[in-house]
């Protein structure tokens, strides 16, 4: 799973992208800073097991923070998008190369209205940030349009539409499933060779919705009355786009607060504990973030947005996979916690641990409740699995 990040300049992609994968404690033998120019990992926030047993954990990726278990996603920070990216310009097909690769974007939006289309700074409040989520729709759709158009010669009277499609966008990491589903809820006429220039258009849009979703992250919230940002909301969801306010200048203040033992502080949670004495600056700028961020929208919505993106529009759940005790060969407790996507079975679990475990799969338990479930056991969120497999 990839979730990349995109958003003009002037409107704090790149600062979401830091306040995403920066984090107040070590971690061993994982990165969590940037691994190739533009990829770094997040993580996404869940009750740890820890909890329900507890015990001290010990996760071999990612960390564990006062109960809640925050697992690695890899992150891309999407080249900088301009007017016209879908015909080259600027750092154009850099960055579709990047969206290829991407199963979400977050979509950095300047929700004080402060940056222009071009991401040039103006007034505050001068430019409606829902044109910037229309202008990357208008991009993302052109950008499939001419896949597809210059490819339209493919189609044949005696192939299945869906195959042919599938053909087309095969770079794109688009299913045929997702296709068939398009082609469903748009009722057109399967003989593609009957589709006129708008058609197509239409489904390379509709496509992009279903294959490549979409979450508005509206930065800068803290510019913002709460009145105004509930207006945004309402006006962006209504062209089908979720948003999620944030501001992710609070969250890097925060996280690095809390890295340097001035606070205490879980990422996603209301509030913060001040446990050193501050100067009158850091007292001054963690105020500000208190009143302005925290007391007017309830978190930063760093954390709700890579949680919103993984658990409800990827739709992914997370499982402890563990040995006898609950730790693995090395001791460790808790180990793992994988993110598997919804409707996985005990089966997928195993696989997922090791190819043998699958191919000699036994039997399942549910750690929980210490029951035997089998290979069809639909897994939940929160689950804790022993597979049992044999040599």
């Amino acid at each position: 799973m990839k979730i990349g990040i995109v958003g003009k300049p002037n409107v704090g992609k790149s600062s979401f992208f830091k306040a995403s994968t920066l984090t107040e404690v070590e971690i061993a033998d994982y990165p969590f800073t940037t691994i190739k120019a533009n990829v770094g990992i997040g993580y996404v926030k869940v009750k740890c097991a820890c909890q329900n047993f507890g015990v001290k954990c010990s996760p071999v990726h990612g960390f564990c923070l006062r109960g809640f278990r925050f697992v690695p996603v890899e992150l891309i920070d999407v080249a900088g998008l301009v007017p016209g990216a879908h015909e080259g310009k600027g750092l154009g097909n850099k960055f579709l190369d990047d969206l290829r690769q991407a199963d979400l974007l977050v979509h950095v939006i300047d929700a004080s209205g402060s940056t222009d289309e071009k991401g040039e700074k103006v007034e505050k409040g001068s430019h409606d940030p829902l044109l910037d989520v229309k202008f990357l729709e208008r991009e993302l759709g052109m950008w499939v349009f001419q896949i597809l158009k210059r490819q339209w010669h493919k189609t044949k009277r005696n192939e299945k539409a869906e195959k042919i499609l599938a053909e087309m966008l095969s770079g794109l990491k688009v299913r045929e499933g997702e296709i068939e589903k398009v082609l469903e809820e748009m009722q057109f006429d399967k003989k593609l060779w009957c589709w006129r220039e708008a058609e197509i258009q239409r489904f390379a849009l509709n496509l992009l919705r279903e294959s490549k979703p979409v979450l508005i992250a509206a930065n800068k919230c803290d510019l913002v009355e709460k009145s105004e940002m509930e207006e945004l909301k309402k006006r962006v969801e209504k062209t089908g786009y979720p948003l999620v306010p944030c501001s992710a200048v609070a969250e890097i203040a925060l996280k690095s607060a809390a890295k340097n033992g001035l606070i205490s502080y879980i990422p996603g949670e209301k509030n913060f504990e001040i446990l050193r004495e501050l100067s009158p600056e850091q007292e001054k700028a963690l105020e500000y973030i208190r009143k302005n961020v925290l007391e007017k929208f309830g978190t930063t919505g760093v954390q709700d947005v890579l949680d919103k993106a993984v658990f409800e529009i990827l739709n992914y759940i997370a499982v402890f996979p563990v040995g006898e005790k609950l730790s693995d060969a090395k001791g460790n407790v808790l180990p793992d916690c994988f993110l598997l996507p919804s409707g996985s079975t005990a089966l997928d679990l195993a696989y997922r641990i090791h190819e043998d475990f699958g191919k000699n799969f036994i039997r399942a338990i549910d750690v929980k409740n210490k029951k035997i479930v089998g290979r069809d056991y639909v897994l939940r969120h929160g689950d804790v699995i022993q597979i049992i497999a044999g040599t």
